[in-house]
């Protein structure tokens, strides 16, 4: 048989173009939906689980901080043994996140269910780097603005369909819910992704993914936890400082060895350097939204800062924004290709900033909400399609992976920090009403100010990376219709 007819039937077994890229969005959809999956079950889970307040708060924690330090560890095994291979491994553990999490009625099996749930938020910046891989230039751009799309689309559509579910059903069906999408999952991707042409063989940095995930979890534990904690008590003093401490060791590891779980010098190039930091305030508008904005909307109007929707109404107020953000996808490619990445990554700051300036200005009605809501997710659209196309013009193919994890990681620490703070402003600023402590109109304002802040420092950083930072992306192959 010759070569041409080989290449002809490899050719003619590869999946479509199209479908890789639904299946991967669909894979990433599933990642994004379990940071909002028991969002509706919050104020339940003390009585559900017989447990303190306190100790079920750390069914959100637990989940965030899985997800942050296993997105680079994962990107860095797909590089090396193959990036389909680890969407499929973490898949699985989703699934078995999930089924161990439904037929537990005790907090310790949710919080191991939902710790392995946090695991499959690699599949996105792995997705990606699929993406770069497979696809040609002309369609990379498009294809991973939906890719990103995900991260705020999964959670705006799945928080009112979880809400429906928790008012209507058993609590366990949101976990069998995940448990079918996962298996979906598993089931589409070996027919609709290639078998990785791109592989990098090396030896995992077991020492460098151990030092990062404790490095990591110090600093994300006095982020997410300070404000319950106390900011200068001892445990969040050891957390903080023993975190920082540990992960200049590991940079300083990282520096030496050979074959490091991350290449440190790329990431310190200025586009990727600039873009990781500008990544933290997008992530921490991303969810400051979802903090301030459910709880204005949910508050009694006797309060004098809410508008009284219960929880699927307020959903259903915000998930316009993450449909925003896949309607845009193509035209988050078209001005890729036509403007560049870094000018799109300004403008999506820019309307991040004019977003909460509205909100600031004018909340008095639902629908002045509504509005700054479709423009963050306009923002974060553009926003989170550029980073990734900025990211792979500045690394090498070998690293798409982990860098774009790395950038996933960044995205984290914003979203833990909007968590922490925000959360301790609208705690610290509230008022008593009929026995209950409820935030005034002040502490959304304060957030709101924040929100400003963060998305004007990124809008400063997308400014600074350089224009002639980029090299070429990897030359596309001829792997589907």
């Amino acid at each position: 048989m010759g070569s041409d007819e080989r290449a002809r039937k490899r050719l003619s077994r590869t999946p479509p173009r199209w479908a890789t890229v639904g299946v991967l969005a669909f894979a990433g959809l599933c990642a994004s939906f379990m940071f909002t999956l028991i969002v509706p079950l919050q104020a339940e889970l003390p009585h559900l689980l017989n447990a303190s307040r306190e100790d079920t708060t750390w069914v959100v924690t637990i989940t965030l901080l899985v997800a942050a330090v296993a997105t680079p560890i994962s990107g860095r095994l797909g590089d090396m043994y193959g990036k389909r291979r680890v969407v499929l491994t973490l898949l699985a553990l989703l699934v078995v996140g999930s089924v161990i999490a439904a037929i537990s009625g005790s907090i310790g099996g949710v919080l191991v269910g939902r710790g392995l749930q946090g695991a499959v938020s690699g599949v996105i910046p792995l997705g990606i780097a699929i993406m770069r891989d497979v696809l040609p230039p002309e369609r990379l751009g498009t294809a991973v603005a939906l890719m990103s799309a995900t991260m705020g689309v999964g959670g705006a559509i799945g928080m009112p369909l979880a809400a429906y579910l928790a008012q209507n059903a058993d609590w366990h069906g949101l976990f069998w819910l995940a448990a079918g999408l996962g298996a979906i999952g598993m089931i589409l991707v070996p027919f609709t992704v290639p078998t990785d042409v791109l592989r990098f063989p090396g030896r995992l940095d077991v020492p460098g993914a151990i030092g990062m995930a404790i490095g990591l979890t110090g600093i994300l534990l006095t982020v997410s936890r300070g404000a319950d904690w106390g900011w200068t008590s001892p445990l969040t003093l050891i957390c903080g400082i023993g975190g920082i401490v540990v992960l200049l060791l590991w940079g300083w590891y990282q520096l030496r060895t050979t074959d490091p779980l991350l290449d440190l010098r790329v990431a310190a190039r200025p586009a990727v350097l600039f873009t990781n930091i500008a990544a933290i305030g997008m992530g921490f508008a991303l969810f400051g939204s979802n903090v301030t904005f459910p709880q204005m909307l949910e508050l009694p109007v006797e309060t004098g800062s809410g508008f009284g929707l219960d929880l699927i109404g307020a959903s259903l107020i915000i998930m316009p924004a993450g449909l925003v953000m896949m309607v845009l996808s193509p035209l988050s490619g078209w001005l890729e290709r036509t403007i560049g990445p870094r000018i799109l990554f300004t403008a999506g700051t820019a309307a991040i900033v004019i977003a909460y300036t509205l909100v600031l200005i004018w909340s008095t009605e639902v629908w002045h909400l509504l509005l700054s809501n479709i423009i963050i997710g306009v923002g974060i659209g553009f926003s989170f399609a550029a980073m990734p196309m900025i990211i792979m013009r500045a690394v090498p193919a070998r690293e798409t992976g982990a860098s774009n994890g790395l950038n996933a990681l960044f995205r984290s620490v914003g979203t833990s920090s909007a968590s922490a703070v925000m959360g301790g402003v609208l705690a610290s600023l509230s008022t008593n009403v009929e026995g209950i402590a409820v935030p005034t109109r002040q502490a959304f304002e304060v957030c709101f100010w924040l929100a400003i802040a963060a998305a004007v420092i990124a809008l400063v950083l997308s400014l600074l990376i350089p224009k002639g930072d980029f090299i070429e992306p990897h030359p596309s192959l001829p792997t589907g219709r």
